[in-house]
């Protein structure tokens, strides 16, 4: 089994993905037809902390152009090609620039515009890549890679940071480069940099920063301290590697790495009330020294892509602020790489959406975004003729200049030739290891209560008691362990998306051979009390969930999970184990509560819980966020005057290891 794919000139062969839910093919770089043959054509699965779901292309187009579940390749030819001493940008040894210059001499204005399109793959058909030259193709919600069996489960953004490690992250970053290239991905949305905030206030020149957890993307973040999130940008070199020569520069550092994106610029976690595209208000200053300083770090690193927001800064829409895309980023910050709008972003400049597609483009376009989800993706469905003939159009009345069309086919350009796909268009397969990601659980997690008032530590729990009880709707369940962005948009529940451990088989997998585990998913009081269990592991939490769809006023934790808490802990030794994007309010329950443990979305390995739970390795993980009492008390940061947390920002018991 094998593809064959023939394109024109600017366009490049290579799959690329959304780090949460999208698949894209790059087309190739010239009028070679490329074919891969041999091996297992699959993919893996990853569910990671900045990457949690990788999908392939799934379309199945005509035979000289696409055959798709291709998620990588084992080998690869060409046809034979006549040599050109003119054919520069086919030598690696020519300087970049040159490369760059000699291809865009080549193209015409139907070929550069078509750099800057995103078909979408259900209409990716031969005849369209033929006569269109599109320099990418957009795989939708759906595409699933197959075989997944040797892929690490990695948890997501919020739990990594509880480690405080930023080596740790690298290494993550690291990992996930080496599993999405496996799948033939040779792009992560990756990573978000939002900080967890509300609204910003200035007294006395000194911003107070709000964190709100009912913001739907919190656990995509790494922290509300912006000199963490800013820390953590090294997963941008985990993910690209490090350039051995220059910093601030795109790039990308081998078959075995992949490129970044840092998103979403900028300010979108501070968003009034945490509304998922709503506006942040704040002052310049503000914004430069809380929101920006990621960015700053991710572009010295080499980030070779950017994605643009959807909310707005002070009422002006991202996707419309020329002064924050192109003067600030792209001239102040030198950034070199190719800005990309958020998916059907640049619709949404006009209200309502599409009142005005011609004004759409051309703004989207001025504004400095050379690439994207939107821009891009609305001509995918159906209207892609539209925006070609709109932007030829603008071109030819000087409205948009060609230097604007020139700049962003450069920075597009300039990005493929550093991820090396003109001379290694094709995947290699990566064989992957789960005991990193299980590694990763167990620095993440966060222990909140260890014993009532009076009483010794629950925690580390014996493994040899006689028997025990495990409750609660996700102590069985991989679907929720992972939670959203996981094979689909909004996740799944279930143990089929992918292999991995269960906590309730890692249990099972942790304590003596001769102890007792009764598994009820929802047992009433009566049940736990006439067992006589030893004690009791409770797992409950949140739904999957991801952006808009996770928006939440209250944060309380879904049902049965109270009822189950309150059943069994009422009546049995119990440690409550949350699996949540975010704190949830648990106050009314915590004195029933023996033992709390935050897990976050930990992925696949369960083991990497059971690991801390029963002593293997103590807990040692940091709230990145302030855990709150109630709803009422947000917006609340540390500092603030009223700052009267659950658990404050930082907080974290320890335990040592038996």
């Amino acid at each position: 089994m094998g593809f064959v794919t023939k394109c024109k000139f600017g366009q490049l062969l290579g799959f690329w993905l959304e780090g949460y839910g999208w698949g894209i093919l790059l087309c190739c770089s010239s009028d070679r037809v490329h074919r891969a043959a041999g091996g297992s054509l699959s993919g893996l699965f990853l569910q990671s902390v900045i990457l949690v779901v990788v999908f392939c292309i799934d379309a199945l187009v005509d035979e000289s152009v696409i055959l798709v579940h291709l998620c990588s390749v084992t080998k690869a030819g060409s046809m034979a090609e006549p040599k050109s001493e003119h054919t520069k940008y086919k030598d690696p040894k020519q300087p970049l620039n040159i490369r760059i210059r000699d291809l865009m001499n080549r193209m015409t204005l139907a070929e550069k515009i078509g750099q800057m399109i995103q078909i979408e793959k259900a209409n990716a058909t031969h005849e369209k890549l033929r006569d269109y030259a599109f320099g990418s193709i957009l795989s939708t919600g759906g595409s699933v890679p197959r075989n997944e069996d040797s892929a690490r489960g990695l948890g997501q953004h919020g739990e990594s940071v509880s480690a405080r490690d930023p080596e740790l992250v690298k290494r993550i970053g690291v990992a996930t480069a080496l599993e999405v290239r496996a799948t033939g991905i040779p792009y992560a949305f990756a990573p978000c940099i939002a900080l967890e905030l509300l609204a910003f206030l200035m007294r006395l020149h000194h911003a107070l920063r709000y964190a709100d957890p009912r913001w739907g993307r919190c656990y995509e973040s790494y922290s509300e301290d912006h000199k963490i999130v800013q820390a953590m940008s090294e997963m941008v070199i985990g993910l690209q590697g490090e350039n051995p020569n220059r910093k601030g520069v795109p790039y990308v550092g081998g078959k075995d790495k992949v490129l970044a994106c840092a998103k979403h610029f900028v300010g979108d976690g501070g968003t009034v009330k945490g509304i998922y595209e709503n506006s942040t208000v704040t002052d310049w200053h503000t914004l430069l020294s809380i929101h920006m300083p990621a960015y700053y770090n991710s572009i010295i690193n080499g980030v070779g892509t950017i994605m643009v927001s959807y909310s707005s800064w002070n009422g002006v829409k991202m996707h419309a602020n020329r002064d924050l895309v192109t003067k600030f980023l792209k001239d102040t910050l030198k950034f070199r790489g190719f800005v990309i709008s958020h998916y059907q972003a640049i619709d949404k400049i006009t209200t309502p959406v599409l009142a005005n597609y011609t004004y759409s483009v051309e703004k989207g376009i001025l504004v400095g975004i050379d690439m994207g989800s939107s821009l891009f993706y609305i001509m995918a469905i159906s209207n892609y003729t539209d925006f070609i003939d709109i932007v030829t159009s603008l071109v030819e009345k000087n409205i948009v200049p060609m230097s604007r069309i020139d700049d962003a086919v450069k920075r597009i350009l300039r990005v493929k030739f550093v991820m090396g796909l003109f001379e290694n268009p094709l995947a290699d397969f990566s064989l992957a290891r789960r005991d990193f990601a299980r590694e990763a659980v167990r620095k993440s997690l966060v222990l909140l209560k260890n014993g009532n008032n009076g009483e010794s530590p629950l925690l580390p729990l014996p493994r040899n008691a006689e028997s025990i009880l495990v409750a609660g709707s996700h102590a069985n369940n991989l679907g929720l362990q992972c939670g959203g962005w996981t094979i689909t948009w909004q996740g799944m529940s279930g143990n089929k998306l992918t292999t991995g451990t269960t906590i309730l088989d890692a249990i099972k997998a942790a304590v003596s051979s001769n102890t007792q585990v009764v598994y009820e998913e929802n047992p009433d009081g009566n049940f736990a009390k006439s067992k006589n269990f030893d004690y009791a592991i409770v797992v409950v939490g949140e739904p999957p969930y991801a952006e808009f769809h996770g928006d939440n006023l209250n944060l309380t934790i879904p049902k049965p999970g109270p009822d189950t808490i309150t059943n069994v802990c009422g009546s049995v030794k119990c440690v409550v184990v949350l699996i949540s994007g975010r704190p949830l309010v648990i106050e009314p329950y915590l004195p029933s509560i023996h033992a709390l443990v935050a897990a976050w979305l930990p992925g696949s390995e369960g083991k990497g819980v059971t690991d801390v739970l029963f002593g293997d390795y103590g807990f040692t993980g940091k709230l990145s966020q302030t855990w709150l009492k109630n709803v009422n008390q947000l917006p609340m940061n540390f500092g603030d005057p009223h700052y009267d947390p659950l658990f404050p920002f930082n907080f974290g018991l320890t335990t040592n290891p038996m």
